[in-house]
């Protein structure tokens, strides 16, 4: 995985204060490294009693910072130096004190000073229990860090550790992580809507057999995510997969082709583009069984019925968005797939061998538009989603969209 371009390569400041979930912030440190972006961790002394910082210190390959009056710095201030450099400071988990000493201004150790001295952006990570997060000078606070222009990042609801449930979680590891790439992304999409199917479709032969494809999904949620990084609002329209909602990103769940018709076409009002990701099928079972077909000695004959294809419906439309097609080949590619997109009228489709990108976590794909082909190398899907994002914001911006 990599993040975009305006954080590649650079480093934050983590903060992590006291409190249960600091644990977690050992797995955000190794998925913020693993992506090529340097860590400085400085933790408040409470929250040494959860979590050592010799932990954070193997993972994140620097020294950890505590004291205020730590000399390991060369000029003895480390509150304005480990921050100069930085992208941001983002501060996970942030606990209810903490939030009280940022939007008051309170500056009583390294941490705290470090934040108030910064001048990059903040981003903190609430943490706490439920009725201290729906506490009214919590929510005052949290209010007021928001107009300070500080970006809140959760809580979320679930389990807590002292065993009640509600808001006040700290996101997990990998939606920070996320969260933080996409803050630093480029808004080619501000203000864009847009409307992608992903995953496959499950036809019914009888109760509990379907005929489905290879498809696992990832290309499509990787382009809703690399959408809802860039800036739009997203809808995601997925066949039965098990990955999780890419954060921001509103999903409706469906199973067969006709179900996909139906929830694309109740979305589409008002959307500026469409992605059909989806390897929706070809065909459907015409004559499914209501009961279970038992097992024989004679051929089981299935008829099969074409389906509705979605793509070019959608591009034929008299108010069409800007279609963008997928077309998985596997021979001929760029020649099957650029008839393809010239038959079902798209400006423009991304072409790939189905062989080498179903299931798999990376993918290399030619984007044919009416300008030619346009080749990107084998890489991690969601690397690949935001050249394609970048590409269809190039298209529009020449079209004067």
């Amino acid at each position: 995985m990599t993040s975009p371009a305006p954080l590649r390569a650079r480093h934050i400041v983590l903060g992590i204060t006291g409190g249960v979930a600091a644990y977690k912030s050992a797995e955000l440190v190794r998925l913020l490294v693993q992506d090529n972006i340097g860590v400085q961790v400085v933790m408040t002394a409470a929250a040494t009693r959860f979590v050592a910082p010799a932990t954070f210190q193997a993972l994140s390959g620097r020294n950890v910072f505590v004291d205020l009056w730590d000399d390991r710095v060369e000029n003895g201030m480390a509150h304005i130096d480990l921050s100069r450099e930085a992208a941001a400071i983002l501060v996970a988990p942030a606990s209810a004190d903490f939030l009280a000493k940022l939007a008051h201004g309170n500056a009583d150790d390294l941490l705290s000073t470090l934040c108030l001295a910064r001048d990059c952006p903040l981003l903190v990570a609430p943490a706490m229990n439920r009725q201290m997060w729906e506490h009214p000078a919590t929510q005052r606070n949290a209010a007021q860090l928001a107009a300070d222009g500080v970006a809140l990042l959760g809580p979320a609801a679930g389990d807590q550790a002292c065993g009640e449930v509600g808001m006040g979680r700290m996101l997990e590891p990998g939606e920070l992580h996320q969260a933080l790439v996409a803050y630093f992304a480029p808004r080619l999409l501000a203000g864009r809507r847009v409307l992608l199917t992903a995953g496959p479709t499950q036809e019914a032969i009888d109760p509990v057999r379907v005929i489905t494809n290879l498809s696992s999904g990832k290309m499509g949620y990787a382009l809703a995510r690399a959408c809802a990084e860039a800036g739009a609002a997203v809808t995601l329209v997925s066949g039965p997969t098990a990955l999780a909602t890419p954060p921001g990103v509103a999903r409706i769940d469906v199973m067969n082709a006709a179900g996909m018709l139906a929830a694309v076409e109740s979305q589409l009002p008002g959307q500026d583009i469409f992605i059909g990701v989806a390897a929706v099928a070809d065909y459907t079972v015409a004559n499914p069984s209501a009961v279970k077909h038992k097992k024989g000695d004679a051929p089981l004959k299935i008829e099969l019925a074409p389906t509705v294809d979605i793509l070019a419906r959608v591009a034929a439309g008299a108010r069409a968005p800007f279609c963008v097609g997928f077309a998985a080949e596997s021979e001929n590619v760029e020649a099957n797939a650029e008839a393809k997109r010239r038959k079902k009228g798209v400006p423009l489709l991304v072409a790939n061998r189905a062989q080498d990108a179903l299931g798999s976590d990376t993918n290399a794909v030619t984007l044919l538009d009416d300008n030619g082909r346009h080749p990107l190398p084998a890489a991690p899907k969601l690397e690949v989603a935001r050249q394609i994002v970048t590409h269809i914001a190039g298209m529009l911006a020449a079209a004067g969209k």
